[in-house]
């Protein structure tokens, strides 16, 4: 009995001598950061935050410590940056400084240090580089890729057509569509809407990004070390994660042995040939664990971002069927051409209207645009602080498309419109979101009336999940035929 005694008197020791050192390591070792918080042992600050109103608590601890700030969610230690004049200066100013991709657990278990996306320093720079000129040479930016959405389009309105008026999820007409926009550039085709296999690739990254997003999710980034030997939700991802990998590996292998390295088909297939060219160079960039990295980063990012971003913008303007006014003051109707539009902006200029509500909503309920290292410190710069700046937009929490229009009806520009973050980490598909949110808005109005089962009031735009990205409520709509 003293014996036990004596070992509960130890452990209780060795758990206080733990429990201080955790205080003193995320307190007093904080060098020269900016001022926050007092951070509770483990805990960090979350007792300082609403996990249903992330964004909120981040503006409350803001106008309380500044633009620039410290804060430990749990053992992961950040500097937050609120508003738009401490984003420009670190991601536009300083663009080389806070040009670092800081870690994202629950994505990099599987796609680790590589890709365009998620890589650091010169693998960084040389991949994105390749990326990019890669990604324009088959039509990001230009022409051809307009002509490839408004196609994909057409197979959506098809789609749509299919449901007869009756109340249906759009999630999965939408990944399906967004998603074969990019799988035209990387796989060099599309997949049919009825392609079981597709849907279930597309139910994967719906389930993984929701994951992510979610409380276990969230819990998993702050306590990587410790959560990486449990079990729980968080483990799913990574089974989700290399299910889609393996997608990938087969369609690198049917590329493989089609290739002709005088026609190259698709981003996989320049990839290919790189990695042909540089064979004998050890320290190439090129090789098979970054082509397939890369690829899967470009799949996940152009599938489901995009589509989250459409299914918030359709709810939006379900919610507020008064946009067509506002966008075109004195009229009742868009007046859309009968073709698939293009992405030049017509007079109501609903590209760059939608885009900012619907990427605004997408920003608002997710902490980081991108995760940054300085001076060993993360940095959080949080782009919806920018979107809803007062001193840069008036009145930013109202809905209010007119802010973008001058008193003559035209587009007017504002430097802190940054839905796609700024500097050398830009989003690699700016283009490519605008052309497709422009389009399939665009398209789906001239063709159908959007009509919602409940008055409109009861539309709820609040996300049901706030993390690595913000996922809206689920809804059902009618698509009534024009």
């Amino acid at each position: 009995m003293i014996l036990s005694g004596d070992l509960t008197i130890y452990l209780l020791s060795c758990i206080c001598c733990l429990l201080c050192f955790s205080f003193w390591k995320l307190y007093f070792c904080r060098g020269h950061l900016p001022p926050g918080p007092v951070p509770l042992p483990i805990l960090g600050n979350l007792h300082h935050l609403k996990t249903s109103s992330m964004i909120e608590s981040l503006r409350t601890l803001s106008e309380k410590y500044g633009p620039v700030y410290t804060l430990h969610l749990g053992l992961r230690r950040v500097v937050i940056l609120w508003g738009y004049d401490a984003v420009k200066e670190a991601l536009v100013d300083q663009g080389d400084e806070f040009s670092g991709r800081g870690a994202v657990p629950a994505i990099q278990t599987v796609i680790e240090d590589y890709g365009p996306i998620f890589s650091n320093g010169s693998r960084w720079k040389e991949i994105r580089r390749f990326s990019l000129l890669t990604l324009r040479n088959f039509g990001m930016g230009k022409r051809s890729i307009e002509e490839r959405i408004q196609e994909e389009a057409r197979y959506l309105i098809e789609e749509l057509k299919n449901t007869k008026g009756l109340p249906f999820d759009p999630t999965l007409h939408l990944s399906n569509s967004a998603s074969n926009v990019t799988c035209s550039v990387i796989f060099g085709k599309r997949f049919d809407y009825q392609d079981t296999d597709f849907l279930d690739l597309l139910k994967m990254i719906n389930e993984a990004a929701a994951l992510a997003s979610s409380l276990s999710g969230q819990l998993y980034s702050m306590y990587t070390d410790i959560l990486e030997y449990l079990p729980g939700p968080h483990k799913k991802i990574h089974g989700l994660l290399c299910c889609l990998e393996k997608f990938v590996e087969r369609r690198v292998k049917m590329n493989k042995e089609t290739l002709d390295p005088n026609s190259p088909r698709d981003y996989i297939d320049c990839f290919l040939i790189k990695m042909e060219e540089e064979k004998d160079n050890p320290e190439t960039e090129f090789h098979m664990s970054q082509l397939v990295k890369s690829v899967l980063s470009l799949f996940l990012a152009g599938t489901e971002t995009i589509s989250t971003t459409l299914r918030y913008a359709f709810l939006l303007l379900l919610k507020y069927p008064e946009i067509k006014a506002l966008l075109l003051p004195g009229s009742q109707e868009l007046e859309l051409p009968p073709h698939p539009p293009s992405a030049d902006p017509g007079p109501a200029l609903l590209q760059e209207v939608t885009q900012h509500l619907a990427v605004r909503a997408v920003t608002d309920s997710s902490p980081p645009s991108a995760l940054r290292p300085f001076r060993g410190t993360e940095v959080y710069p949080i782009i919806s602080s920018v979107l809803r700046d007062p001193t840069q937009f008036t009145d930013p929490d109202t809905f209010n498309p007119g802010r973008f229009l001058d008193e003559r009806g035209n587009f007017k520009k504002s430097d802190a419109f940054m839905p796609f973050s700024a500097g050398k980490r830009i989003c690699i598909g700016e283009g490519l979101a605008r052309n497709e949110l422009f389009i399939y808005i665009t398209a789906v109005l001239q063709n159908f009336q959007l009509k919602f089962s409940c008055d409109p009031n009861e539309i709820d735009i609040k996300p049901r999940l706030s993390g690595l990205i913000g996922i809206p409520v689920n809804y059902k709509v009618l698509a009534i035929l024009r």
